[in-house]
């Protein structure tokens, strides 16, 4: 029997990961944390996988290269993965900005027989740079930094995620419920 079948069999709620891609300040982590603090009031378990902090202590080390970005993405996958088996909503608030490296995360879950949605927060880069929570997009236009997602690096948007997101069109606590919507709707909340 897998996790997933006795978690389904002992009652309790079924793992699954929530992939957020999108461009850097999309709103990615605001509508995780979001949805986070609804799931869990309603007694689900759940950990958000935040890119920054898994950059800092699980990836420390990689640069920003496409083989280092693949290799963080594979390695926020696996963690997402074993998480999600056992129970637990994982919320991956994470660029990820090639289709190839998404698809190798989405394919292992489905080898394992662990839910996985990926979610697109295909919010505009005039907007991200207007938000631009941690100043990246200033620094890239100062000639600081390179490389920066969407801008002089390029960001492979899913061409069929399970949900765009836009959420320069509506507020976080209206993203988090279309996400929660699409959960519910999958047998998953």
């Amino acid at each position: 029997m897998t996790n997933t079948q006795e978690n389904q069999v002992s009652g309790h709620t079924t793992g699954a990961t929530v992939w957020l891609t999108g461009l850097p300040s999309a709103g990615k982590t605001t509508i995780a944390y979001e949805l986070a603090d609804r799931l869990r009031a309603e007694g689900h378990r759940v950990e958000v996988l935040d890119g920054d902090e898994i950059r800092e202590f699980l990836s420390a080390g990689l640069g920003f290269s496409r083989e280092d970005r693949h290799t963080n993405v594979q390695r926020i996958g696996f963690v997402a993965e074993v998480l999600a088996s056992h129970g637990v909503k994982a919320l991956v608030p994470v660029i990820a900005p090639y289709a190839d490296s998404r698809d190798a995360v989405r394919g292992r879950h489905q080898s394992e027989g662990t839910p996985y949605l990926e979610v697109h927060v295909a919010t505009p880069v005039e907007v991200c740079s207007v938000r631009d929570v941690k100043g990246l997009y200033a620094k890239q236009a100062a000639g600081e930094i390179s490389g920066l997602t969407g801008v002089d690096d390029p960001y492979e948007a899913p061409e069929s995620p399970d949900l765009r997101i836009e959420s320069h069109l509506q507020s976080v606590p209206e993203s988090a419920a279309a996400l929660h919507a699409l959960l519910t709707e999958r047998g998953l909340a």
